[in-house]
């Protein structure tokens, strides 16, 4: 029986990750892409990327496709567009990437070390009203749960 960790690991090696820094030069450049959050929804309130749209990753598929309760038209519509995944670690996007891939979004990218990692480099995140997270109280929030 495989781990989740080498399950996640597998799937990293059939799909394309990003860095953070990389990510940050995509916005800064404001190059044409669309950020998909794949936490639940209150950790995405708690804190997120600004101009991230948050989709579960419970709901992924079915927000993917025309015609089904959960569609998000933007994700729906975003096959040929560029479409970086995002989640606390860096797992949950590179599952989610994987899932999208063969949904056939053709530019999906994971987050490499997720929001943990765009914290460690320093970068920006606000809450669910626009307001900017302090990056120690993210670091704690972002902190791994098990002991």
């Amino acid at each position: 029986m495989k781990t989740f960790d080498q399950i996640v690991a597998e799937t990293a090696a059939l799909i394309t990750e990003i860095m953070p820094w990389d990510l940050s030069e995509k916005i800064d450049q404001h190059q044409d892409m669309l950020m998909v959050d794949v936490r639940e929804a209150d950790e995405y309130q708690t804190m997120h990327i600004a101009h991230s749209i948050n989709i579960p990753r419970g709901i992924l598929e079915s927000a993917s496709e025309q015609g089904y309760d959960e569609t998000d038209p933007e994700l729906s519509l975003a096959r040929d567009r560029q479409v970086i995944v995002i989640c606390r670690s860096g797992k949950r996007s590179c599952m989610a990437a994987h899932m999208l891939q063969q949904l056939g979004f053709n530019q999906v990218m994971s987050l490499k070390t997720g929001l943990r990692g765009w914290n460690d480099f320093d970068q920006a995140m606000i809450d669910s009203q626009s307001k900017p997270v302090d990056g120690d109280e993210a670091e704690s929030f972002l902190a791994s749960k098990v002991q």
